[in-house]
């Protein structure tokens, strides 16, 4: 084994250990050993490839993602391909390969075996074929490196880690790509859930007005116009809290018209969780439910909607003296019976848990007859979550 590929092993390992080298300088003494910094460097390099893989495997995020895996094995090639052997990407050169390349790497995901053959265009060079494989979807792409000399043991070690570490980063893009797509149905479910029932309660109220009022019937379909554009849009999982907050005033002012002055609603807001970003639609189910269960079931009812700041987190809340529910509903998770008792609360609270950790979750207050109260904590920032 040379001294390149153990360094190579060296920093794969420790990049799967999440292993870290701190750099520091005391008195006249070398900042770094040559290990070290060979180590770094391969560490980095290795980021540097995660990089494209992360976005998902095609020829753009192959082609990128080669030259960095050709560092990392010290080839004179590398090629990346699908599981059918096509070739994405490449770095070095490969021409006069691409036959040898296909059949061999065909070969190479039916027996999900490393094959190793010589090359004709270098002499004594050879072409390591390695199936990168991960533990749910089987082969899920290839890794061709192609050498000038025989590979001995070192670089074969190379070739594996490298192939687990590509693995990894596209298994992590499939995720990432599956949390997404779960994101969109789990808006496009819960837009399912309030739209029918709002609709029409709101169209007829609208139509209420048509003959005795007909400015205000125009200001309501706007208002109504408004909230299904906000509400049906198709831009990202997240925005931000005074978005949300202005598409449920418009919300409120469609349903104040419904039920008058029957209807009383309280807003406190601080100025400094207005650039709050929370799920997209996580706040208008827990209004919804307000308005049906804290004056749609009595007749008259009282909501208090509240966002404070609370240091690091935005404290945000909705609360009505309705009718309340049984708590057994929220212990069992039954929140979905009877004409859709408190619609879209479980999945407000999965998503809540998927964007910012367990500790993010819905608490609800409720007993029969007592009303509800529904809180979340919303972090101020949260990397990665952007509106």
């Amino acid at each position: 084994m040379t001294a390149t590929t153990a360094v190579v092993l060296i920093a794969m390992a420790a990049l799967v250990a999440g292993a870290v080298v701190v750099i520091t300088r005391r008195g006249t003494r070398p900042l770094t050993t040559p290990t070290e910094r060979a180590v770094h460097a391969a560490l980095h390099t290795a980021s540097l490839a995660a990089r494209p893989l992360r976005r998902g495997l095609d020829e753009a995020s192959a082609t990128e993602a080669a030259p960095h895996l050709r560092t990392l094995t010290g080839a004179r090639a590398v090629i990346i391909a699908g599981p059918d052997g096509t070739m994405l990407g490449h770095d070095g050169p490969v021409e006069g390969l691409e036959s040898t390349f296909l059949d061999t790497a065909r070969r190479a995901v039916d027996s999900e075996r490393r094959v190793l053959v010589r090359t004709t265009t270098a002499p004594g060079g050879s072409l390591v074929v390695q199936p990168v494989l991960t533990p749910g979807a089987g082969v899920v792409c290839v890794l061709g490196v192609v050498t000038l000399d025989e590979p001995g043991p070192g670089l074969l070690g190379a070739c594996t880690e490298v192939a687990r570490y590509v693995g990894e980063q596209v298994e992590l893009a499939e995720l990432d790509a599956s949390r997404a797509r779960l994101d969109r149905a789990e808006v496009r479910a819960l837009r399912a859930q309030i739209s029918p029932h709002f609709i029409y309660n709101a169209l007829t109220t609208v139509a209420s007005f048509v003959r005795t009022d007909p400015d205000r019937a125009r200001e309501l379909v706007l208002e109504f116009a408004d909230f299904t554009r906000y509400s049906f849009r198709s831009a990202g999982e997240y925005t931000v809290l005074s978005d949300e907050l202005r598409n449920i005033d418009r919300y409120l002012t469609l349903e104040r018209a419904r039920f008058g002055d029957s209807l009383e609603v309280t807003v406190q807001i601080a100025p400094e969780v207005l650039g709050v970003i929370l799920p997209f639609l996580a706040l208008q189910p827990l209004v919804e439910n307000a308005v049906r269960h804290g004056v749609a079931g009595r007749g008259r009812g009282r909501i208090t909607i509240v966002a404070a700041d609370a240091g690091t987190d935005a404290a945000i809340s909705v609360e009505d003296d309705g009718v309340g529910m049984d708590p057994e509903l929220l212990r069992t998770g039954d929140l979905g019976s009877e004409d859709g008792v408190h619609v879209g609360l479980s999945n407000v609270d999965d998503r809540l848990r998927a964007a910012f950790g367990n500790d993010y979750g819905l608490v609800v207050e409720t007993a029969p007859d007592s009303g509800t109260k529904v809180s979340m904590r919303i972090p101020k920032f949260r990397s990665g979550i952007r509106a």
